[in-house]
């Protein structure tokens, strides 16, 4: 079993920064991998960042240059340093882990977080 908890979401204007906090717990030597996605209303679920336990990164393009995903393995917690915000950021954000980093990539994660809602006003 292995428990995610996100935290650090919220309403910030349009250029402003959050930072969302994904720490893990209970059986974690089953998770090598670790990602941040985001689902919109109406929109299907898309991966934004995943980071690997050896610390190699992914992003999606819209994100590149603007969002930065990093982890504290001696706490079991990754962070996403969001930069930049556009309001087409708002969505309800989820961590997710995996044992395979390419089940993290492919957003087919075995664990997942409940979510944290970014607001980004315009």
């Amino acid at each position: 079993q292995v428990q995610l908890v996100e935290s650090g979401g919220g309403l910030v204007q349009a250029g402003g920064s959050l930072r969302l906090s994904c720490a893990a717990s209970g059986s974690i030597f089953r998770i090598n991998a670790m990602g941040w996605y985001r689902q919109a209303p109406g929109k299907q679920r898309e991966l934004v960042a995943a980071i690997t336990s050896g610390g190699n990164t992914n992003y999606a393009d819209s994100v590149k240059g603007r969002f930065t995903i990093s982890r504290d393995n001696a706490k079991n917690t990754v962070y996403l340093q969001m930069n930049s915000l556009k309001p087409e950021d708002t969505a309800v954000y989820y961590c997710g882990a995996d044992r395979s980093p390419l089940s993290v990539v492919a957003g087919t994660s075995n664990y997942w977080g409940q979510g944290t809602q970014v607001t980004v006003s315009s």
